[in-house]
């Protein structure tokens, strides 16, 4: 049975489609537009408010995509999409301002860069022509070169100071800052160290204003603490996600909508008193 969307819930959920052959979780499921299609609609029924479409892997290692392969992968995703789930938002989770205006023209209506406009600075001012939102990420390096030895002197206080460096390049650039999420970038060059920190100290990146997107779904990370395999990362998710709520994070991206949805709902319901 899927589970609704609760009411006015203080939280999001963004739920993964990956058009992609080589994603680290799901490559290859939902390559076919119209498989990716009829999963995005499971998703909406399992509760996602908003929808993440993206045709380039960003797992530790992979290779880049060329902007038509990516939009021969995503936009026909995103028109149908549009078409056939008005009450979802749709996120296009791209770097290059050729794959964001195409997605925008077909009916995304927030660009999901893990680059922070670094890869596409043009995107910013793409993005601010469309009223579109944008969601920066922290990462290091590239996809290919993030995990290698990643290093720190303060892993929070080193993404906090360049989330807000990223914000004020999209503002400068005319995106108005109401129209900004900032994604400290789980798992995107850092070590479990890294990210448990994060997780941790979230609050330090929530006091930059801006609503926070946190991506732990099925990480590596949880599996080098638990030992678990991809597709039993599912207890892991949920726990840091719920950890991630309680810490002030709004938006939550995730591939297995309902369990997490059930999750933040009681999670929301224990902690509205105190708040």
């Amino acid at each position: 049975m899927s589970a609704s969307p609760a009411q006015n819930a203080p939280f999001e959920l963004m739920g993964i489609v990956n058009v992609t052959p080589d994603s680290f979780s799901d490559g290859g499921r939902y390559l076919r537009p119209e498989s990716a299609l009829a999963h995005a609609l499971e998703l909406v029924g399992e509760g996602a408010a908003l929808l993440d479409v993206g045709g380039e892997s960003t797992r530790p290692g992979a290779q880049p995509v060329a902007a038509d392969e990516e939009c021969r992968r995503v936009i026909p995703v995103i028109e149908g999409i549009a078409a056939a789930a008005a009450g979802a938002r749709i996120s296009v989770d791209t770097s290059k301002a050729v794959v964001a205006q195409r997605a925008l023209a077909a009916g995304a209506t927030i660009v999901n860069d893990v680059t922070a406009l670094r890869a596409s600075p043009e995107m910013a001012e793409l993005v601010a022509r469309a009223d579109a939102q944008l969601c920066l990420m922290h990462m290091v390096g590239t996809p290919r070169t993030m995990q290698h030895d990643p290093h720190y002197e303060d892993v929070v206080a080193d993404v906090k100071r360049f989330l807000e460096e990223r914000m004020r390049f999209a503002v400068a650039e005319g995106v108005a800052e109401e129209r900004i999420i900032l994604d400290p970038g789980i798992g995107f060059g850092k070590t479990t160290s890294h990210n448990l920190q994060l997780i941790t100290r979230l609050g330090e990146i929530v006091a930059l204003g801006r609503p926070v997107l946190i991506g732990t779904s099925r990480k590596s990370f949880i599996g080098s603490i638990t030992g678990r395999e991809v597709g039993e990362r599912l207890a892991g998710t949920i726990a840091t996600n719920v950890l991630a709520f309680e810490r002030g994070a709004t938006l939550f991206r995730v591939h297995d909508v309902a369990p997490l949805n059930d999750a933040l709902r009681v999670a929301a319901a224990a902690l509205a008193p105190a708040r």
